[in-house]
């Protein structure tokens, strides 16, 4: 049984920074893309970053440079460091894996985390 488990999130000022980790279990971690999903309150959930099997990296186009998305496959866990935290990154943040190929479409993952709340305070 495959299980996604996040931890890391919290309550922090503007500008502060958190560092989220998913650690995986139950599936061959090397061969699937993993991804960091936010949903805000009334948005849809959205990509943040991505990383390949490969270890390539991907990120929505506002967020690099504040975001760092980075995995262990020693540890089967994949980390999201975030710095100049704002109020608009408040939402629960997911971890996702897919099978093979990284997707910006949530509906592409073959596995979800149950999801780490992150507040940032202004």
């Amino acid at each position: 049984q495959v299980h996604l488990v996040e931890s890391g999130g919290g309550l922090v000022q503007a500008g502060g920074s958190l560092r989220l980790s998913c650690a995986a279990s139950g599936l061959t971690f090397s061969t699937y893309a993993m991804g960091w999903f936010r949903q805000a309150p009334g948005k849809q959930r959205e990509l943040v970053a991505g990383i390949r099997t490969t270890g390539t990296t991907y990120y929505a186009n506002s967020e690099e440079g504040r975001f760092t998305i980075s995995r262990d496959t020693t540890k089967n866990t994949v980390y999201l460091q975030m710095v100049s935290l704002k109020p608009e990154d408040t939402a629960i943040w997911y971890c996702a894996a897919n099978k093979g190929v990284l997707a910006n479409s949530p509906s592409s993952y073959d596995y979800w985390g149950q999801g780490t709340q992150v507040t940032v305070s202004s």
